[in-house]
């Protein structure tokens, strides 16, 4: 519609990096022209502003969040075994070798999502890139500034293989996590006995579960735990953002409910919807869980939005995508990083 002189007046962005293409292109209108400051700072923290901002101007405003550093696990097999939450990652470490050496599988992992196939794994990847390298180090991998060849890149990488490549931690094993629809891949969680304990995955992914599971009943998630103490632990994220195209005074109006506390309650009340404006009221979510979930997001000291949706599409729903599925099928990691950076566009 842009290219044909038609754009629509509002324009709901999944990916930053499609929205900033357009900002920079002269397609989008800075929202800094008419929003006041104060409201701004009231509405969003300063991530989620800085993630709505190309070239120190303001085009995005959120409208939704999904959190992706959740692990889901069912309380009442963990009170059965007598496994308790792990609060770092060598603990989690130590308690999956102990459901291995128990002849279970501590994981299930499927990153098959057709096109998009190896999305999963990259998730994995840059969660533990902002627990081993910290958001400076992170926010450089985003930009370019430093090259996906980059020892913090290989550590997490090798990190996430150190379970994925692991037979006895992985439901399936490598051909299992290629072969999984990531959709189906948390079923086993449910199975009895269980055919894993422990999922991470983003909370949409309880729209796959069987409908008789009560989330936060039957089954229920903690944060990824830290891996580096320096970083705590940071969420992951991933969301939608309103964009402006036509500069009219009803879009305006248009936009400046959209910055209001009020659109945002209403989403909220629906199932499995998390809003990052921090002026909604916890007690607008109707969902127990989400409302958990949303204050999880509240109280996160450093938030970060999924690199590669941040990233050149050639690259972060490209190379990287497919990066992943060579990693897991057996290539070793230099190869894999050295093909995504050789395909990293040079303007």
């Amino acid at each position: 519609r842009i290219d044909g002189g038609n754009a629509p007046d509002l324009a709901l962005f999944p990916q930053p990096g499609l929205m900033a293409d357009l900002a920079r292109s002269g397609s989008l209108i800075s929202l800094d022209s008419f929003l006041d400051s104060d409201q701004l700072n009231a509405a969003y923290g300063n991530d989620w502003l800085q993630l709505g901002t190309v070239d120190n101007a303001l085009y995005g405003l959120w409208a939704r969040a999904d959190l992706k550093s959740l692990v889901w696990y069912r309380p009442d097999v963990f009170a059965e075994q007598g496994y308790t939450i792990p609060s770092t990652w060598d603990e989690m470490l130590t308690l999956s070798n102990q459901m291995a050496a128990d002849g279970t599988t501590p994981w299930c992992i499927g990153i098959e999502s057709g096109s998009a196939t190896g999305w999963v794994g990259t998730d994995w990847i840059e969660d533990i890139m902002l627990r081993t390298a910290g958001p400076d180090v992170y926010d450089q991998w985003v930009q370019h500034q430093i090259p996906f060849t980059a020892p913090a890149v290989a550590n997490a990488f090798e990190a996430f293989g150190a379970i994925a490549l692991n037979s006895d931690y992985v439901y399936g094993g490598s051909v299992g996590i290629m072969s999984t629809p990531f959709g189906d891949s948390p079923l086993p969680l449910f199975s009895n006995p269980p055919g894993c304990y422990f999922h991470r995955q983003t909370n949409f992914i309880a729209t796959f579960f069987p409908e008789d599971i009560k989330v936060g009943e039957d089954v229920d998630v903690f944060l990824l735990p830290p891996i580096d103490p320096t970083w705590g632990t940071p969420i992951l994220v991933a969301g939608t953002a309103f964009a402006m195209l036509n500069d009219r005074e009803e879009v305006r109006a248009a936009v400046e409910y959209l910055l209001t506390p009020d659109p945002h309650e209403m989403w909220v009340a629906q199932e499995n919807y998390i809003s990052p404006h921090q002026q909604v009221s916890l007690d607008a979510y109707t969902n127990s869980f989400m409302r958990t979930q949303a204050q999880l997001l509240n109280e996160a000291e450093t938030i970060r939005f999924d690199a590669s949706d941040l990233m050149p599409g050639v690259v972060g729903t490209g190379t990287f995508w497919t990066g992943v599925v060579d990693y897991v099928g057996g290539r070793d990691v230099d190869t894999v990083l050295e093909t995504i950076e050789e395909s990293w566009p040079e303007n």
